[in-house]
């Protein structure tokens, strides 16, 4: 028995002017048996035919020559750099500048005007850079009798700082006429006899004396009747003012 040939294999454009056919033949066969169909109906009929007979030609014509097609391009995705570019001849929106504080003036250069004050006698520098330390100005001593009594008289030594730098210790000695005599109820200072010598040195409390300032020194002078007044009185080897002619 032969075998049956293969059928032809059937495209897309002979399916579609099959469907055209059969289509116009139904409508003719739909038309024909009707008697009061009027004319604008044939015409719109056959006008709609016609289109789907341009549509079904145009459409075998693609598909036989899809070569001829214009290839449709796509533009690349713009990179990182185009995205914040803005297109040429669009002018973009300027950003508007951020509030910004005032200035602030930059202070004036240092004049003479306000330069250190020169260094004082009291901190002289020395040749090699460092500055001595101020020295102290030479203490002063007033004695004074403060009260007499029988056989004793009461006594005061005021001792004066006239400079600016407080002083830090001092001697006082006080010389009595006799070695008979002693002395007793010393404030202010600790004492020590060497035969008619009395030598006193500052306690706690008087060690120091700030400048323009003073610190007394009080005791008791006992022993005699009349002619008991010192007959030398020094601070720091300066003789005291005010003893008794």
């Amino acid at each position: 028995m032969p075998a049956t040939p293969p059928q032809p294999r059937r495209t897309v454009a002979i399916i579609l002017l099959d469907r055209v056919v059969a289509l116009v033949t139904a409508a003719r066969r739909v038309f024909t048996g009707r008697e009061d169909v009027s004319r604008a109906t044939w015409v719109a009929v056959v006008a709609a035919l016609g289109v789907l007979i341009a549509t079904a030609v145009s459409v075998v014509g693609v598909l036989r020559t899809p070569e001829k097609l214009t290839p449709v391009t796509l533009d690349p995705p713009p990179s990182v750099e185009q995205v914040g570019a803005s297109p040429s001849g669009t002018p973009r929106a300027q950003a508007r500048p951020a509030a910004t504080s005032p200035a602030v003036p930059a202070s004036p250069p240092a004049s003479a005007s306000s330069a250190p004050p020169a260094v004082t006698s009291s901190t002289r520098p020395t040749p090699t850079g460092a500055t001595t330390e101020p020295t102290p100005a030479a203490l002063g001593a007033d004695f004074a009798i403060t009260d007499n009594a029988l056989l004793s008289y009461g006594a005061t030594v005021t001792i004066s700082n006239p400079g600016l730098v407080p002083a830090q210790g001092w001697t006082l000695v006080v010389t009595l006429p006799r070695e008979s005599l002693g002395i007793s109820g010393v404030e202010g200072a600790q004492g020590s006899r060497d035969g008619a010598v009395w030598t006193f040195v500052p306690d706690p409390n008087t060690a120091q004396v700030p400048g323009s300032a003073s610190v007394r020194v009080t005791f008791r002078v006992n022993g005699s009747l009349t002619g008991a007044a010192p007959k030398a009185c020094t601070i720091d080897g300066v003789a005291c003012s005010g003893l008794p002619n």
